[in-house]
């Protein structure tokens, strides 16, 4: 009984503090998370998403799918397409900042190019017939043929052969962008990871030498290479196949998996690692070392190519030289799966009930659950919004990362399931040792398994170490 008086006292005294509210029709007074009753995340989306309108009802292809429609985070709105929800975009807008942060990093200049693309260029280049039904084609009202871009390249290069007066001192040139493409897949399957509309982050390069371009290559491919670390991904660089792109060289960067659709063949003595495709399917031993390849499965999530002047020569993509004469530039072309990227974290790192993003693009870092109303516990809302308003003064960048799971009909325990589904990086619940002294609150890491039980300091501490793009 001493215990719950001097607790409540505790309570009050925090009650007596100024508290102001985010005002939902204005701007924001001071700290307050984002209530979790007010997100959009309707529920009846998950029913009519499991059903889906690609696959037949209950046949969901793989984990990344079946979890991101459970949570209702994707809608399918046609065979391929979908409607990403408020946590999903959150998520893809930090991949973005990062992203930009290491193209920006190298020399990367971002620019936006339109997805309407002329069939004079894709003609000009080979590709309007080379690319066949995979391309969505349509007319104009003149009858001016066109397609929604999968790629850029064609567009790109006759950007470049515009500028006439193009020095060698401007090179290397990078341009980037991160936009809708569109393939006509002709069948779309596993959700996020093959689609017909999707986000990629495409990259093109003018060089002024073929040895400058493999320098660039190689620079980019770092870029690549920290960028997946960052995540967290255990990923594998391999030889690939040019494919429709062209070029001479090429590398895929892939997430091993069991669904993935590529077969990678990895050495077991050396660094050798390639794609199935640019190797004998029957070939054992690795030719570099005659170690013994091994098969695996693998989700392809960036792709590196280098062009030389397949693209210049053919739309006169040109320079001036330091002796001012025009010659040709090195072109390369890089390519990362935004969407894809998100639903192969999803795939490779989840439970199979529970979704764990990689913690840096995790669409909110923490979820805070107080108590039922009605409970005993129910007092410890108010340690709940103090710990709240300490937590943002002290580590700022939680202030717009934070839910506050505020349906509180439902117990402790659903929402910590809700949560737990979601792969918030960290949960924390104001239960039964809020009464301690001083209080404590029981702290989830999800990426970990952890259970912790801190002090308002203690939890301070802990998320105050959290990364936000």
């Amino acid at each position: 009984m001493e215990r719950l008086l001097r607790w409540k006292e505790v309570a009050a005294q925090a009650a007596r503090q100024p508290r102001r509210y985010q005002c939902h029709h204005g701007p924001l007074h001071a700290a307050k998370p984002w209530l979790l009753s007010r997100l959009f995340q309707p529920q009846n989306l998950q029913e009519a998403g499991v059903a889906g309108l690609e696959s037949k009802p209950g046949e969901l292809t793989c984990k990344s799918q079946r979890l991101m429609i459970q949570a209702a985070l994707i809608y399918p709105s046609s065979p391929g397409c979908y409607s990403y929800m408020p946590y999903t975009l959150r998520a893809m807008e930090k991949l973005v900042r990062v992203i930009d942060r290491e193209m920006q990093a190298i020399g990367g200049q971002k620019v936006n190019m339109p997805s309407l693309s002329s069939s004079e260029l894709w003609k000009a280049s080979g590709r309007w017939d080379l690319m066949g039904t995979e391309l969505f084609r349509l007319s104009d009202r003149h009858s001016k043929e066109y397609c929604l871009g999968p790629t850029h390249e064609e567009t790109v290069t006759d950007l470049i052969a515009s500028q006439g007066n193009l020095s060698y001192k401007q090179l290397p040139l990078l341009l980037y962008q991160i936009t809708r493409k569109f393939r006509d897949e002709p069948k779309s399957r596993f959700g996020l990871l093959r689609s017909r509309e999707f986000y990629m982050k495409d990259m093109y390069t003018f060089d002024a030498s073929e040895e400058a371009a493999h320098q660039t290559y190689n620079l980019v491919c770092d870029a690549y290479c920290s960028l997946f670390n960052k995540l967290g991904f255990h990923f594998i660089k391999v030889q690939a196949d040019t494919g429709s792109i062209g070029g001479s060289m090429s590398h895929e960067f892939q997430l091993p998996a069991g669904i993935g659709e590529d077969r990678l063949m990895i050495c077991s003595n050396c660094s050798f690692s390639a794609n199935v495709e640019t190797i004998n399917p029957d070939q054992t031993d690795c030719p570099a070392c005659k170690g013994k390849l091994t098969e695996i499965k693998g989700i392809e999530i960036g792709h590196t190519f280098y062009l030389g002047t397949k693209y210049s020569s053919v739309f006169n993509a040109i320079f001036h030289t330091a002796q001012n004469k025009h010659a040709l530039t090195e072109m390369g072309c890089y390519g990362l799966g935004i969407t894809r990227i998100l639903a192969a974290s999803v795939e490779v790192l989840s439970t199979e009930d529970s979704i764990r993003w990689p913690s840096l693009i995790a669409p909110y870092q923490v979820c805070f659950i107080p108590p039922k109303k009605g409970s005993k516990e129910e007092l410890g809302m108010v340690l709940m919004d103090s710990l709240y308003k300490s937590v943002v003064e002290a580590v700022p960048q939680i202030k717009g990362d934070a839910v506050l799971d505020d349906r509180t009909e439902l117990t402790i325990g659903k929402r910590l399931k809700i949560a737990n589904r979601l792969g918030y990086p960290y949960v924390i619940i104001a239960g039964k040792k809020v009464f301690n002294n001083p209080p404590e609150f029981e702290v989830w890491s999800q990426n970990t398994g952890e259970i912790m039980f801190l002090t308002k300091e203690g939890v301070i501490e802990l998320l105050s170490k959290v990364q936000v793009p």
